[in-house]
């Protein structure tokens, strides 16, 4: 039976070809065996190690793993398999080489031999043993251990990196809880909304949610004589108000979509001016905690819609009265 290049293993398909079965026959026969087999050699080569065997045996493949039998482990297949003529004939053979040796009379005459000649042979015999184990460990115990000593520290590595991006990652939650205990604190003091003039504050503005910011709009409506005042939908988004103005006249209302750090665009807008339409009325007031892009400022103008960018929703409410309300 052929072996690898290092003299000692063989793979599976090389254990299938000599026992002329499938490759499948004998991954069954790991499946079912694998904990017995191991004991006697089976192991599977991965990751570091597999590199260092491929580079020390010199074998060639571009698989992520390989699994390896002994000499020993082969015998084992051997007593395994059931459907191998090979098989049989390896167990026939190993049946009757234990019977030869068992029936073979002892051959005494090496205790006849002079002392200093026994001895000499002993030494000998010894000194094949080291050679043997010397070869043993040089090949492949001591390579086997320090790809594991490698592939070690390459997981140490690993763990202090992850450790690293947890302590990131442990920073940017508590800078986020700070942010959430500003705010938390700047709704706190908002005061609240009432006959009286309403909080001008941005900063209270900003800390609404979309639902408070729609209130807070129809509030100022109310404030300057606007009746019937109704949210008909909103969201955590936007909210679209309607109104009567004190002079009877029909109001549509759009609090924006309040996503920081972006200018209103004249998409939002000209969707603004097509609910404006649906709802055939007479006022049009779009209003935003943000800018609007020159665009979004050219379509309001030319559908006749007031448009309340971050400045002049401070000074509305502070309470000034809005011109297209008056």
């Amino acid at each position: 039976m052929s072996l690898l290049p290092d003299g000692m293993h063989v793979t599976t398909s090389m254990v299938a070809t000599y026992f002329e079965v499938a490759e499948t026959v004998i991954r069954a026969v790991v499946f079912d065996h694998r904990e017995e087999l191991e004991g006697n050699g089976y192991r599977v080569l991965t990751g570091p190690e597999l590199s260092y065997f491929k580079q020390l045996s010199g074998i060639r493949t571009h698989t992520a793993s390989l699994a390896l039998f002994s000499r020993r482990t082969v015998l084992n297949v051997a007593m395994l398999l059931r459907d191998s003529n090979v098989a049989r004939q390896v167990r026939a053979y190993l049946l009757d080489t234990e019977y030869t040796v068992r029936n073979r009379p002892v051959d005494n005459s090496v205790h006849n031999l002079p002392a200093d000649l026994l001895a000499a042979l002993a030494a000998g015999l010894d000194n094949r043993i080291d050679q043997r184990v010397t070869h043993i460990l040089g090949t492949t115990v001591v390579p086997l251990l320090n790809a594991l000593i490698e592939s070690a520290g390459e997981q140490r590595k690993g763990l202090l990196s992850a450790r690293e991006d947890i302590h990131r990652a442990q920073r940017k939650l508590a800078q986020h809880e700070q942010k959430l205990h500003r705010l938390e604190r700047a709704r706190a003091r908002r005061p609240l909304t009432g006959s009286r003039p309403l909080a001008g504050s941005t900063a209270s503005t900003d800390a609404m949610t979309g639902r408070e910011f729609a209130q807070h709009v129809a509030e100022l409506l109310r404030r300057d004589g606007c009746t019937d005042v109704e949210i008909d939908s909103g969201g955590d988004r936007d909210a679209t108000l309607t109104a009567r103005t004190a002079d009877g006249r029909g109001l549509v209302a759009r609090c924006g979509d309040r996503t920081p750090h972006r200018a209103v665009g004249d998409g939002e807008m000209r969707e603004f001016v097509g609910t404006k339409a649906l709802h055939r009325a007479d006022v049009a007031v779009y209003v935003a905690t943000r800018p609007l892009s020159r665009e979004a400022h050219d379509v309001a103008a030319q559908a006749g819609v007031t448009a309340v960018h971050r400045g002049l929703l401070e000074a509305w409410s502070a309470g000034t009265v809005l011109q297209a309300l008056r």
